[in-house]
């Protein structure tokens, strides 16, 4: 597969060379200078494929520092203290992910879910916005959320799109699943 992307990208940049040469010659034949009519025939060229590459680039950099984050408001200690003997009870609960009116569900135990919700905040664009909440199923309480933001279409060698440069780094925090391995160790246990 990506030996048949590289050809066809150099197919194209091989075109983009022929359309670029031809306005030079348009240019010249008509007294015209060849720069402006060169430049814009590459970006024209340049954009056809590539048109959405600065959009993602703002929008996955907006929503990084607009919305990405990890919040705590409730320790695994503050409520094991507030719920007394519940910790020792909890086992481990291998459910699939059910769908709700807000996103994604992953049951943890007996009291705990994961909530995923995702959301593309540009519909054309590959930028997506993911929110993780724990949540203590008995209380409703939120007991952490965490905000990543995340661009790009895969990597072709995984069978992930070609447009490998929307690709960028996500604004992810770890803390989320330290909290959630922590709450794996802490089950069953006094």
């Amino acid at each position: 597969m990506g030996f048949v992307v590289f050809m066809v990208m150099g197919a194209y940049f091989l075109i983009s060379l022929v359309v670029v040469a031809w306005a030079v010659n348009h240019a010249l034949d008509r007294g015209k200078h060849p720069i402006p009519w060169a430049a814009g025939a590459a970006l024209v060229m340049f954009m056809i494929p590539c048109w959405d590459w600065i959009p993602t680039v703002v929008a996955h950099k907006y929503y990084c520092e607009k919305d990405s984050g990890f919040w705590v408001y409730k320790t695994l200690d503050q409520w094991k203290a507030e719920n007394p003997g519940v910790m020792e009870g909890l086992h481990q609960t291998l459910q699939p992910s059910q769908k709700t009116a807000y996103g994604d569900v992953d049951v943890l135990d007996e009291r705990f879910v994961i909530e995923t919700h995702r959301r593309k905040p540009i519909p054309f664009l590959t930028t997506n916005v993911a929110e993780r909440r724990i949540i203590d199923r008995k209380t409703g309480e939120i007991l952490e959320k965490t905000v990543d933001v995340g661009s790009g279409v895969g990597n072709m060698a995984t069978g992930g799109g070609v447009k490998f440069w929307l690709n960028q780094e996500p604004c992810a925090s770890t803390e989320f699943w330290k909290f959630t391995a922590q709450l794996e160790r802490m089950r069953g246990t006094k």
